[in-house]
């Protein structure tokens, strides 16, 4: 009887839980799945998920510094900038979402870790610390350009593929909302009087 007792003990399921566990990847970097009911050929998801990894890369660098403007910004324009920074950094958010779920949707890996990401991303490094809003504004503008450059040549692929789920993310999704965040932040590099008007006359060309 307590032998049957003792059998019993180690066939009970264990609530501990195993902790440290490692083993070897299920599907490398930089492959696809082999057969997958999508009617895309295997060469074209593999370039189409490379693609999105870089424009990937670059949306997650350009969220992470809106995050960082957001933080850091000073001056007489502190609090609307402080919104607006936060508003594009929520609204990237779901970009990085939807371009990470398109490329493991098409059987790829999409990049997920800072270490990779700060490898892959052709967006300048900025500096730790802080600097004046035009400089914020003028580094985040430059950001959307890659960005925007990328999805206009990455959408003219897809759609020469064949491959109409990115062509319509890219330029439905990533591009639309890219475009509209330059807008909202371009302006404010303009140089515009805040309480008097400016004479005509006294205003210099160009």
């Amino acid at each position: 009887m307590p032998k049957k007792e003792a059998t019993n003990r180690q066939n009970t399921i264990n609530a501990q839980p195993r902790l440290h566990q490692r083993a070897p990847e299920i599907q490398s970097y930089g492959t696809v799945s082999h057969v997958l009911p999508l009617d895309l050929e295997e060469p074209v998801r593999l370039e189409m998920t490379e693609q999105l990894n870089l424009l990937l890369a670059d949306t997650m660098t350009l969220r992470d510094l809106y995050k960082k403007s957001h933080w850091q910004v000073a001056g007489p324009t502190f609090y609307q900038l402080h919104l607006l920074f936060d508003k594009h950094f929520d609204e990237q958010v779901e970009i990085v979402d939807t371009i990470a779920e398109r490329i493991q949707l098409l059987g790829g890996i999409s990049l997920a870790m800072a270490a990779d990401v700060a490898e892959t991303t052709r967006i300048e490094r900025p500096p730790r610390g802080r600097e004046e809003v035009p400089v914020q504004i003028s580094r985040l503008l430059d950001a959307h350009q890659i960005i925007i450059t990328h999805c206009r040549t990455l959408g003219q692929r897809a759609d020469e593929l064949g491959d109409d789920g990115t062509n319509d993310m890219v330029i439905s999704d990533v591009l639309r909302t890219n475009e509209l965040q330059v807008w909202f932040l371009s302006e404010h590099l303009a140089e515009m009087p805040l309480v008097l008007a400016q004479d005509p006359g006294m205003r210099k060309a160009g």
